[in-house]
């Protein structure tokens, strides 16, 4: 596996090493070893899967006092993936980082606990799967709206599904992370 990092520390983009032959292929998408060795560190709990239609907005989304870090993937199709740093006195606060991530390609983005994460489908449809460090509390669910013109995201699609409560989460100057 091939590991990548960013800017933005704590993000990583994990490149599994693909086995293909004319049945098709095999990934390993998670080995607890071998993530701690390149560090990633968590322990998984919780694994959740969407499947969602082109144009469609998931996020942005975080816990407070119950964070969360996720190892997202895609199963079938293509999104394209953000993580949005909202650690306090980071260097990086308010920065973004977007990934491309497909059945094509089989990267895995690691996204650690104090950012902000959400997804849009690129694909005619998109089956995406992650691991949660902690559990889904919804009186911990917090968010921030996708649009926010501080942050300028570049979403590749115009949105064409996005729920009412993803739809008017707080900006970033707005928000209240206690």
């Amino acid at each position: 596996m091939e590991i990548s990092q960013f800017e933005i520390e704590g993000l990583v983009l994990v490149r599994p090493q693909v086995f293909r032959d004319p049945r098709g292929y095999f990934i390993e998408t998670y080995q607890a070893e071998r993530f701690r060795k390149v560090g990633i560190l968590d322990t998984f709990v919780q694994d959740n899967q969407s499947c969602s239609t082109q144009g469609t907005l998931r996020g942005l989304h975080f816990q407070v006092g119950q964070a969360q870090a996720k190892l997202v993937r895609v199963v079938l199709g293509e999104v394209f993936d953000v993580a949005v740093d909202l650690r306090r006195g980071s260097p990086t606060y308010g920065r973004w980082q977007g990934v491309h991530l497909s059945d094509q390609n089989h990267y895995q983005f690691y996204v650690p606990k104090g950012f902000a994460h959400g997804f849009q489908v690129v694909s005619e449809r998109a089956v995406f799967a992650y691991k949660c460090s902690d559990y889904y509390a919804p009186e911990c669910e917090r968010g921030l709206i996708w649009n926010d013109t501080d942050l300028s995201i570049k979403w590749p699609l115009r949105p064409t599904q996005i729920s009412e409560k993803d739809a008017n989460w707080p900006t970033l100057a707005q928000l209240n992370l206690d």
